[in-house]
């Protein structure tokens, strides 16, 4: 009972939140300092964060702007006047987002914003660091912090557990989905020449190469109706050399694209889930073709096994670039812990179902 409330609680609280925050409760007046980039950004940011309820009431700008709004949102251009700001507008958070400031007049608006709003902000000139589980570590005499970035896969037990959890679902899946995965291989064999499972080496933990298992979902000369296809359409060229991908693929079979979209061609990797060779949630499996593109990602990446999902799956899948999926898979292996990987599970149920981003 003890592990299903914590499983199931911090959902509901989650649900909860949203409910609350989408009936106009728990709404935060949020006044961003500096409208330059890096105001933009958080602008995007919060609007991409609809449940943490924070409603932006205005920008004050750090340099004279020609501009009187961005994005639908008022600039003003009082930056020594913005604690005036704070009443008339009824703002509980300040977020400073200034560019190239100096130490001295940033403390100084930070004093003078404290006491006047529930929270301050501060947006540092900094990123691409872990976030999840990161603490400030205080030096009072001196006044000064430090921003204390964890490893948690440098734990031992922590990715025992990750392992744990990976066989444990692993034989479970594989018991409930048996019967499925037998009717799919034989699905294939009768309507395409070839077998029915694909194996493919892929990348593995510490740069070891595996067998992938997948469904075939294309005819056995793929690759020779790829080269024919990228030396014959410009287009298609340079679709495969963003993404990697094509949308409209030739060389899927017609029960392959089923098996795409409702992504049932990766359900095999749960024979590489049991084998050690893959986690249930992880990086993509890389191929070794693709070393020349991945190479600088390649020791954060490879310090996990990959993922039959993962962040990049439920956060566009084929609509994000390919160095979009490269950023997510390092901030997966970065901030990674328990709750991370059941969150995107669950976010992974969700998007398939709804068939989100699948090729």
């Amino acid at each position: 009972m003890a592990v299903l409330s914590a499983a199931i609680f911090p959902v509901l609280r989650i649900t909860v939140k949203r409910l609350l925050v989408s009936s106009g409760l728990l709404k935060t007046r949020v006044l961003i300092v500096g409208a330059g980039s890096k105001g933009r950004k958080v602008l995007d940011a919060l609007r991409r964060e609809p449940n943490l309820g924070y409603e932006v009431a205005g920008f004050i700008a750090d340099t004279a702007e020609k501009k009187r709004s961005l994005q639908g949102i008022k600039i003003y251009n009082r930056l020594e006047q913005v604690e005036r700001f704070i009443k008339p507008g009824d703002i509980q958070d300040v977020v400073i987002a200034l560019s190239g400031t100096d130490k001295e007049r940033l403390s100084r608006f930070v004093n003078k914003l404290q006491h006047k709003v529930r929270n301050v902000l501060y947006i540092p000139d900094i990123s691409g660091l872990a976030v999840v589980g990161t603490e400030l570590r205080h030096f009072f005499q001196d006044q000064l912090f430090a921003i204390e970035i964890k490893n948690s896969l440098a734990q031992p037990v922590n990715y025992f557990v990750k392992r744990l959890s990976d066989y444990l679902i692993g034989i479970a899946l594989f018991f409930v989905l048996a019967i499925p995965l037998l009717i799919i291989a034989i699905a294939i064999r009768m309507t395409s020449a070839g077998p029915g499972i694909f194996k493919q080496e892929r990348i593995g933990r510490r740069g070891k190469p595996f067998l992938c298992y997948k469904f075939r979902t294309m005819h056995k000369d793929a690759e020779e109706r790829l080269q024919t296809i990228l030396e014959s359409n410009p287009s298609a060229k340079t679709e495969w050399d963003t993404h990697w991908k094509l949308r409209n693929d030739p060389r899927v079979t017609s029960i392959g694209s089923f098996l795409r979209k409702t992504s049932l061609d990766e359900l095999p990797q749960i024979f590489n889930v049991l084998k050690g060779d893959m986690s249930l949630v992880g990086p993509r499996p890389y191929l070794p073709s693709e070393w020349d593109a991945i190479k600088e990602y390649s020791e954060l990446i490879h310090s996990v096994p990959p993922g039959i999902t993962g962040l990049w799956q439920v956060s566009g899948r084929s609509n994000s670039s390919y160095e979009q999926r490269l950023n997510y898979d390092s901030w997966y292996v970065r901030n990674w812990n328990m709750w991370l990987d059941m969150v995107i599970m669950m976010k992974t149920v969700k998007v398939v179902l709804k068939k989100e981003g699948a090729r």
